[in-house]
């Protein structure tokens, strides 16, 4: 998939979370403090740590610097911290529609694979059934695939051959696990 396309997919992805966002709001705020897929974080914390792949460098490095430069630390303090009411933070996400930037070390796939992966760690828990664009969700499962960090699929999946049902996409030696690339890609990030 061409960079373009995969920004096509990131603002499209965007914007539908911004307005469910906005629907998840109306239909009841108590929502928002519920577990979300992601240990210890809310759909609140969920949803504002979407918004922050596109914060500037500057702010960036404070942050970072703030958390003693430990990747998992700055994303959790700034996830649990940000409290920005859901319409901010769904007003941010259309904001950035267009944007290209992402955090230093990564390509555009990692904010891919962020907004699809996290849009299913807020949905999943409310009953929400959201479908991944089946073209994107490959690309963002090449993308952990092939790269050790933050998720270590390679090593956690050893002796496993991922098999997408609805999609051309097999990685893996061992035993067969065929489903959905929806489903191989939650659990190429962790998720059960």
């Amino acid at each position: 998939m061409d960079r373009d396309t995969v920004w096509h997919h990131i603002d499209n992805q965007r914007l539908e979370l911004a307005d469910l966002i906005d629907e998840i709001d109306a239909r009841d705020r108590a929502l928002w403090d519920t577990p979300s897929l992601c240990a210890g974080w809310t759909v609140r914390n969920v949803a504002a740590h979407l918004t922050h792949s596109t914060i500037g460098m500057p702010r960036m490095f404070f942050e970072a610097a703030r958390s003693g430069f430990r990747f998992n630390a700055v994303v959790n303090r700034m996830a649990v911290s940000d409290d920005r009411s859901p319409a901010q933070i769904a007003a941010n996400l259309r904001a950035v529609v267009g944007s290209r930037r992402h955090p230093p070390g990564t390509t555009e796939r990692d904010p891919l694979t962020d907004v699809l992966v996290h849009t299913q760690d807020i949905c999943v828990p409310l009953g929400i059934d959201r479908p991944m664009p089946v073209d994107a969700a490959v690309a963002a499962a090449e993308r952990v695939w092939n790269a050790d960090f933050p998720f270590h699929a390679r090593k956690r999946l050893a002796g496993t051959r991922l098999v997408a049902t609805d999609a051309d996409f097999t990685v893996g030696e061992g035993r067969e696990v065929a489903a959905p690339i929806s489903a191989l890609l939650m659990l190429l990030t962790g998720r059960e």
